[in-house]
């Protein structure tokens, strides 16, 4: 079936009409408000109101927000929050800052926003850590295998104080970017069409031996390894190519990525290892940071608490209601839609899977990249930090129940 290049019945067409008058960030950050389907005449009508307020004093700063391959509805998909950050940054600082929310991979795409935020071609950028662990290899410290047992862990951890010292501030020190909030889900096998008429993964085993495209992460090639999972690079922009002509087996991501981009009618079966992190985060340069004023500071910090909360909650409902990513499914999501079938492995064979890759169990494998991020960040354990960390909380903590935390302050 069935995916669409329309924002909400609203075609790429129209939507660049409605920007040329309007300007494109105006237009999408309008259309992002609307939860259903609108007319060009609405999109026209809430563009121009965004404008005019957008517009009725001179910004103190103008930031560029490069958003990779992101637009007003994809962002209904994968709800990674980009959005609302902009919007609410620019309404708290009673437009001071401006942001220009450039998507669609114009600027920058999944593994290049981090490298032109470094260099100053954008000031904010939107991509996963792993596909920006390329060019800031600290982002590989979310990246060890099973240390995060479910959403709920990632979610935690995120709002923690903890995440301080064993993730932002030696990103920050090392790569010059500040890390301001994450969606969080955890990756698995998204297999190809090839898998259509087999039955459904119920075990690791029948995974072995595949051919699946890897990230920029150098960690989840280990636990890929170790998995005999064959990781392949290719990149985000050419995976769907991948899949499509049978180049590769399957893909390491996660199931609203497949959603977002397009990908469901390619895909026959998630299989949810949830093996390591899928985290499109949100992060900004820190010497741009460094020279808005304090207020201003507070202003980027609480709309990144914001979005933070937001993303919590709106990507959990995502999966249910438009994903599809739930047993039984719901009709009318992507998967649904599509034929993609969930394959919920048990817990044992989760169990089976993180005996064969983690550090828990198969240390020697991490050692190198122990050492190195250990390094990077001070002189911690930061594998055993952040395990220990997550399982602060019940292992069946449902991940829209974890407590926001403003994680920046004690």
């Amino acid at each position: 079936m069935k995916t669409s290049n329309n924002i909400n019945g609203i075609s790429r067409r129209d939507l660049f009409r409605v920007a040329g008058r309007y300007g494109l960030s105006s237009t999408l950050l309008a259309a992002g408000t609307f939860g259903g389907a609108m007319s060009v005449a609405n999109l026209a009508k809430a563009a121009e109101s965004t404008y005019e307020k957008r517009f009725a004093k001179e910004a103190k700063h103008t930031l560029k927000f490069g958003a990779s391959g992101f637009n007003a509805r994809n962002l209904l998909i994968e709800r990674a929050g980009a959005l609302e950050f902009a919007r609410d940054l620019e309404s708290r600082t009673d437009g001071e800052i401006r942001v220009e929310f450039i998507g669609d991979n114009q600027i920058c795409g999944q593994t290049s926003c981090v490298e032109k935020t470094q260099q100053g071609i954008v000031d904010i950028y939107a991509a996963s850590t792993q596909n920006s662990a390329g060019g800031a290899p600290y982002l590989n410290v979310l990246d060890y295998a099973y240390m995060f047992r479910n959403r709920a862990d990632q979610y935690h951890f995120l709002y923690s104080p903890a995440s301080m010292a064993l993730l932002r501030e030696p990103y920050e020190k090392r790569h010059g970017l500040k890390f301001l909030f994450s969606h969080a889900e955890l990756r698995g096998i998204q297999l190809g069409l090839n898998f259509a008429d087999k039955p459904t993964v119920t075990s690791i085993d029948e995974l072995a031996g595949t051919k699946n495209r890897v990230t920029g992460t150098q960690l989840g090639r280990i636990a890929m390894e170790a998995l005999n999972l064959n990781p392949v690079p290719v990149a985000w922009e050419e995976t769907l190519d991948g899949l499509k002509q049978g180049l590769i087996d399957g893909a390491e991501t996660w199931a609203s990525a497949v959603a977002y981009a397009n990908m469901a009618p390619v895909v026959s079966q998630s299989v949810h290892l949830n093996f390591f992190c899928g985290t499109e985060h949100t992060a900004m340069s820190a010497s741009v940071f460094d020279g808005l004023g304090g207020e201003l500071q507070d202003a980027v910090m609480e709309s990144s608490y914001l979005a933070q909360v937001h993303v919590q909650a709106a990507n959990e409902v995502a999966l249910i209601n438009t994903v599809g990513q739930s047993d039984p499914q719901l009709p009318n999501t992507i998967f649904a839609q599509n034929g993609v079938r969930n394959a919920f492995l048990s817990e044992a064979e989760i169990k089976k899977a993180e005996e064969m890759c983690s550090p828990e169990f198969q240390p020697q494998l991490w050692e190198d990249w122990r050492e190195r991020l250990n390094g990077w960040s001070g002189g911690r354990d930061t594998y055993q930090e952040i395990y220990d960390e997550v399982r602060t909380i019940p292992g069946d903590t449902l991940p829209e129940n974890v407590e926001p935390r403003r994680w920046w302050k004690a």
